[in-house]
């Protein structure tokens, strides 16, 4: 297991959101960092349903609880319940109570006009390993090759994974969300989601830089590489 840098406030301090591409590490730092955190976990069907149907349950449950200033209240994949963040937005203001909101995408948040809490909330990304996170066993061809994702960069089987992971997540955030607005920016070779999973390797580094374009601009000049470039795949 790697030791993340990211340095997350002292429980009960502060609220802020914590994003970051799937498997990057978030939930299992989140855990670390607050072992006696009040978890709501949204991937879990029974409270997705709950919430969903009935968000005003979150300010419910946490009024007639017992109150802990140094208890953390940690809700993962918020962005699956956008609804939340008005309660969440109550209960900062009128309970004194501090959250850390995890999620993938930001965009499903603004895209559902969601409360982003005003300025309230710090915001902290998680991203791939680093090479100081990684240390003496940094190995530059296991990098270029597995990528920097924790899960997938330890995995034995890590080809398959990574076969999973483009397909399903570059599915989900890229077509889904309509992430490629402007195919002709992009090699022919990536016009056409079905031909993405043709690609093993040199994916496993590149769809991360398409992904952190669309997200943040100061990523875009790494984002799209030159045919020259293209050609050594």
């Amino acid at each position: 297991m790697f030791n993340r840098n990211l340095i997350l406030p002292r429980s009960g301090s502060e609220t802020f959101f914590l994003w970051g591409p799937r498997q990057a590490g978030k939930s299992t730092l989140l855990r670390r960092h607050y072992p006696r955190g009040r978890w709501i976990d949204l991937l879990k069907s029974d409270e997705f349903r709950r919430y969903a149907t009935r968000p005003e349950l979150l300010r419910m449950e946490l009024e007639t609880a017992r109150p802990d200033p140094e208890r953390q209240v940690v809700i993962d994949e918020v962005q699956k319940v956008p609804a939340l963040l008005n309660e969440v937005h109550w209960l900062m203001e009128n309970r004194s109570f501090h959250f850390a909101l995890c999620g993938s995408s930001a965009r499903k948040v603004r895209r559902g006009a969601a409360n982003l809490l005003g300025g309230r909330a710090l915001r902290y990304e998680l991203r791939g390993l680093t090479a100081a996170e990684i240390g003496s066993g940094l190995d530059l061809d296991r990098l270029l090759n597995r990528g920097y994702l924790p899960r997938i960069h330890q995995a034995a089987r890590h080809r398959q994974l990574l076969d999973a992971y483009i397909s399903d997540y570059l599915r989900e955030e890229v077509a889904a969300e309509g992430m490629v607005r402007r195919q002709s920016l992009y090699p022919p070779e990536l016009r056409g989601l079905h031909e993405l999973t043709r690609f093993r390797r040199p994916m496993s580094v590149i769809y991360v830089c398409q992904l952190e374009a669309e997200r943040s601009p100061r990523y875009s000049s790494m984002a799209f590489l030159s045919r020259s470039s293209s050609g050594l795949w």
